[in-house]
């Protein structure tokens, strides 16, 4: 029989645990961000430096540009001209400037309840994968937000001891070096594997630096440290004390080369050709012509046959049940021939041969059948005794032997390719033997019980909701006693010594006593990581009191039920409270085509790599925008795209530090600091740009805060991007041109920089928990910081917020977007500033005609030509009319935008084109022919084009009306 697949996600809640030993160019917008507004049309303003023509006819001084450093003493931040564009580089000099001056570590003088966050420990062999950058991306985003917020913040770094891939690893070099783990001794093996930790350790945790991990690092821990065998020690202690760990023989996935048992996650199947033998089985006591007929993929399990089976409702064979068969090549070893409605009888031959010591689904047939467990293979793949004259020969070896032998004897029937289920190490790569081993189990059954009943209290909360026998290890704290064999034979103890005193009061002072061999499978001490890593079982300690329980786990969904639920049991047994109240679970990272990564596919994106093109903040950024529990398909063109956004945020900061003044220049930095933009009075005298601006971040700022409670750091990424680009950037920037750069008093200056500042700083500390990097270097720039941007106040939340200037400032948009569109439709020069008349009520005009610069700057108006009034001008005949809302309408003059001789010479010439074009369309439709020998989406994609023709001659024609019309007029 084949083996059953690993063990389904529930059954990890009731059945046993298995103790022993388991192992840029400039962009207009981000297409993948979608905003509520849209992006202006390509004649947007740029960031960089005006050109005259951009604001002429005005006469303006202009600013020299000034570039400041917070602390240019500490020699950490630049204190001159910020370069063109954002070096990655500087990356690690922000880090490390970060961890020196101690913000990783919790401000616990703070008071408050703290935030704490335990990562899950990557495999101390591992490298750095996109895995690990989604789950080191959320949590600093995490632990981030949660440190400006005030909280006491602290994130426990930590790296797992990996028992089969360190083993792997170093038996690897150890090949290199002509030796062999077994002819070593374990004490030496497991010092050359310490000393290969203490070399090749902190690779994996140096390569999630680079990520950014704000994670306090003093409190890193290995879970083969000492304070975290001390609690394995205990847990084992504490849970056989009250029964729950036992020893038994039981099924497991056996790795012949390592020598230990694996656990169903370190299991991988893979579909390989193979062959199926088909093998007579005689009938005891019948004639020749008695015989069963079994298909098997593994025949050198057949010494283990300890039964044949067929279903009891075919009648092919009912006249054989209850009878024997005789195993082949076993020197007549009888078996009984069973039914069970298992099998299935339009299967193969529906004959099956049960192996219960080596196939799982074999096994569970046995035990419910009362059947014998017969093994006969040994632990490094050789068959043993029970294989008589094939005993010693490696199990490859005796499958091709065996089968020589069944052809000679006439037992063998035919072999016949077969596409094989192979289980296979997920480490090593070799095939896994399901094989009866002693191993202790953990009863998960009670533990299991009071962590369902905490999720159903609600104490635990799920985000989404809807969803070995080692060297290297824990050390299993069993002795046994020698010369004795019995199973209750052994003593758990803390250490050597006390396991000799119990050993003695039991057996006398003569005995002598030998450790088990085995050691812990890594997810057991995985399991108390929450509060090992916080000094359990000293729950005296500092950290234990202050930090336990911790606040969240954040992990792939797809080990919820493999370590999370585990951790869930051993937390609330072992201390009496769940380990965490909340538990964050994110997607897996594809390809652009969603396929997993992998190196068979070429398909795998180098999170290092992709730092040194794109930068981690966009990284970062990239995979922050995912939701909760689903996949996210990493594409170039999305990285791409927030490369685009960090070189846009860095030329927004360039450009706020070229319009500030000089630190030395007091009454100018008074005038600034004077603005106050918490209190709706100040708002209210504030002009309509900045009102609507400022408005605009406080709305975005209780919104983004928001989300960051509720760990929505998708709508967060997507919210903060929508208002820097299409608000900040697009609009307001472009907007403060006309009071930096117009001439007459500083005051409308004054107050367009301090808005600046205000929003950019802003922007800064609602983006800096996404990307680090980057806005911590520009928040060192801005003049006048205290302290740096990772340890600053969050941004302040239910600011006033004035809805109606919202309101007014998309109106005063829209105009501009239709003046815009206008230009670009007739192709005006884009250095052409052409005469308008803006009509609209008296409440309307008043609004607008109140910032008449900042329409002529955005729209490339004549400044001495824009003209509001309440009703159309006496020429609107020989003007576009524009409608850009309700109540607000703009004139602009032909004779102002075209030559119109010329254009309707054009337009005549484009309509006779698409006459013909039209007319040709329209025959194909007439044709019979066509239209019913056609395909019918040709048909249908025929008819669109005509109506689309259709629709452009109309709208040319009029076009050609209103210019021939204003030409008459003219005349």
């Amino acid at each position: 029989m084949t083996s059953i697949s690993p063990h389904k996600q529930t059954m990890a809640l009731c059945g046993p645990f298995l103790l022993s030993s388991c192992p840029a160019h400039r962009l207009k917008f981000n297409p993948f961000l979608l905003t509520k507004h849209s992006p202006l049309p390509s004649s947007t303003l740029s960031l960089c430096r005006p050109s005259l023509t951009s604001i002429s006819p005005w006469q303006f001084n202009r600013p020299r540009p000034r570039f400041f450093a917070a602390a240019p003493e500490n020699g950490v931040f630049p204190s001159s001209e910020l370069a063109k564009s954002f070096d990655f580089s500087a990356e690690e000099r922000i880090y490390n400037w970060w961890e020196s001056q101690g913000y990783f570590k919790p401000s616990v003088h703070r008071g408050s309840e703290p935030f704490v966050l335990s990562m899950p420990p990557p495999n101390v062999t591992g490298y750095l994968h996109m895995g690990h950058a989604i789950f080191v991306t959320l949590e600093d985003i995490m632990v981030r937000y949660h440190r400006m917020k005030g909280r006491p913040t602290l994130w426990i770094p930590g790296t797992d001891h990996a028992g089969i891939a360190t083993q792997l690893v170093v038996e690897k070099m150890l090949q290199s070096e002509g030796m062999k783990r077994t002819e070593m001794g374990r004490d030496d093996f497991i010092n050359r594997v310490w000393e290969w930790k203490e070399k090749h350790g902190a690779r994996i945790t140096n390569q999630i630096k680079r990520l950014g991990a704000s994670c306090d690092w003093t409190r890193e821990h290995f879970t083969l440290d000492e304070q975290l065998s001390r609690a394995v020690i205990e847990a084992f202690i504490k849970l056989h004390d009250k029964g729950l760990i036992y020893q038994g023989s039981y099924l497991v996935n056996w790795s012949p080369n390592l020598q230990t048992a694996v656990s169903d996650l370190e299991v991988e199947y893979s579909e390989e050709p193979g062959t199926l033998y088909h093998i007579n089985y005689r009938v005891a006591g019948g004639t020749r012509s008695d015989f069963l007929t079994i298909a098997t993929t593994r025949p050198e399990t057949l010494f283990g046959d300890v039964a044949i089976a067929v279903n009891p409702d075919d009648d092919r064979y009912s006249k054989y049940i209850g009878k024997m068969a005789i195993v082949p090549m076993t020197y007549g070893r009888h078996v009984p021939i069973i039914s069970d409605k298992y099998v299935d009888k339009d299967f193969g031959t529906g004959v099956l041969k049960i192996s219960p010591g080596h196939d799982h689904n074999d096994y569970i047939l046995a035990r419910k059948l009362g059947l014998p467990i017969l093994n006969v293979m040994n632990k490094d793949g050789t068959l043993n005794d029970v294989a008589g004259l094939y005993c010693g020969l490696d199990r490859f070896e005796v499958r091709k032997q065996l089968w020589a032998d069944l052809e000679e004897t006439g037992l063998a029937v035919k072999k016949e390719p077969h596409t094989l289920r192979v289980p296979r190490s997920q480490r090593g790569g070799e095939i896994i033997e399901p094989l009866v081993s002693k191993q202790w189990f953990v009863n998960m059954e009670s533990l299991a019980e009071k962590a369902l009943h905490a999720v159903h209290k609600g104490e635990i909360t799920i985000m989404p909701e809807r969803f070995e026998k080692l060297w290297w290890g824990h050390r299993i704290p069993v002795w046994y006693i020698e010369g004795r064999s019995g199973e209750e034979d052994y003593i758990v103890a803390r250490n050597e010594v006390e396991a000799l005193e119990k050993a003695r009061e039991k057996y006398g002072e003569g005995v002598e006593i030998y450790q088990d061999p085995d050691v812990l499978d890594t997810w057991f001490s995985s399991a108390l990581w929450p509060f090992s890593t916080l000094g359990w079982p000293n729950e005296s300690s500092e950290d234990f009191k202050r930090f336990y329980p911790t606040t969240m786990l954040e992990t792939g969904h797809d080990i919820l039920f493999f370590w999370v639920a585990r951790m869930v049991m051993m937390g609330i047994e072992l201390t009496g409270k769940v380990p965490f109240s909340n538990i964050y679970l994110h997607g897996l990272i594809r390809d652009a085509q969603g396929r997993k990564m992998s190196k068979t596919l070429g398909n795998v994106i180098d999170p290092l790599d992709t730092i040194k093109e794109y930068g981690t903040d966009a990284l970062r950024f990239t995979l922050a925008l995912g939701t909760a529990g689903q996949d996210l398909n990493l594409s170039m063109e999305r990285l791409t795209a927030n490369k685009a956004f960090t070189n846009k945020l860095w030329n927004a900061g360039k450009f706020v530090l070229q319009n500030l003044p000089s630190q030395t220049d007091a009454s100018a930095w008074e005038a600034i600091l004077a603005h106050k933009f918490d209190a709706e009075e100040s708002l209210l005298r504030l002009p309509l740009p900045e009102r609507w601006v400022v408005s605009e971040l406080h709305v975005l700022t209780d919104t983004v805060t928001a989300s960051y409670d509720k760990y929505f750091f998708g709508d967060v990424g997507r919210e903060v991007y929508d208002f820097f680009w299409s608000d900040f950037a697009d609009w307001y920037i472009e907007a403060s041109k006309a009071r930096l750069y117009q001439s007459g008093g500083n005051s409308t200056a004054s107050l367009a920089q301090a808005v600046l500042l205000y929003v950019f700083e802003n922007i800064l500390k609602l983006l800096h928990p996404f990307m680090p990097f980057v806005t911590e270097e520009l928040w060192q720039a801005l003049p006048n910081r205290k302290e740096a941007l990772i340890i600053s106040s969050w941004p302040q939340t239910s600011l006033p917020r004035h809805a109606n200037s919202i309101r007014q400032f998309e109106n005063f948009q829209a105009l501009t977007r239709a003046i815009r569109n206008a230009r670009a439709e007739y192709s005006v020069e884009p250095a052409k500033r052409i005469s308008a008349w803006i009509v609209a009520n008296k409440d309307v005009v008043q609004y607008i005609s109140n910032e008449k610069e900042v329409l002529a700057l955005l729209s490339r108006l004549d400044t001495e030509n824009v003209h509001f009034a309440t009703s159309p001008p006496g020429e609107a005949n020989k003007c576009v009319h524009l409608v850009a809302s309700e109540g607000l309408e703009a004139y602009l003059p032909l004779a102002d935008m075209v030559d119109i001789s010329a254009e309707v010479d054009r337009l005549s010439k484009r309509l006779a084109k698409m006459q013909t074009e039209y007319e040709g369309l329209v025959a194909r439709l007439g044709s019979p022919k066509f239209v019913e020998k056609a395909p019918e989406d040709v048909v249908r994609g025929v008819r669109e084009k005509a109506a689309e023709a259709e629709e452009k001659i109309h709208l040319t024609k009029k076009r050609l009306e209103l210019l021939r019309s204003s030409a008459l007029v003219s005349q």
